[in-house]
């Protein structure tokens, strides 16, 4: 969905939410084979069922890509991705979980050099069907200005 919107236009404190993504051991077995990640936590269920975890995880690394995703539908022609910053694992994610993201703008602010766009922040929170957080961060956009701020 194209949803144009320039630095101007966003209001703090507006959201989105996404619908749910169950996370299967096909997509672990994948993620690590795309990373190298083969971490007996992720990869051994026997080894993993002698730690207190005592089951496998996701890669923390494949549930922010899936938030990611999650979180992709809308294009807006004036911004981009201008990295993420803030990013935790607040607890694990198990083969069978499902995973929703909720977006909230927390931040506009000017650009220190480019004086067209402004870096808008939203937050990202990721839960599991439980309603438990499991991942947080903050996605920063470059977004142009519908007019250049004049100095």
């Amino acid at each position: 969905m194209i949803r144009e919107q320039y630095f101007e236009e966003y209001e703090l404190e507006s959201g989105r939410a996404s619908f749910g993504r169950t996370i299967t051991e096909a997509d672990i077995t994948i993620h690590a084979g795309q990373t190298g990640d083969f971490f007996p936590h992720h990869m051994d269920a026997e080894w993993v069922k002698t730690q207190p975890i005592g089951q496998r995880i996701a890669h923390g690394t494949l549930i922010f890509s899936v938030a990611v995703g999650l979180t992709a539908g809308d294009i807006n022609p004036y911004a981009m991705s201008y990295g993420y910053d803030r990013l935790r694992f607040i607890r694990p994610v198990f083969i069978g979980d499902t995973i929703k993201v909720k977006t909230t703008i927390k931040e506009k602010r000017p650009h220190p050099k480019r004086n067209d766009h402004g870096i808008v922040v939203e937050g990202l929170e990721v839960t599991n069907q439980h309603g438990e957080t499991v991942l947080v961060c903050e996605h920063l956009y470059l977004v142009q200005r519908r007019e250049a701020i004049v100095s």
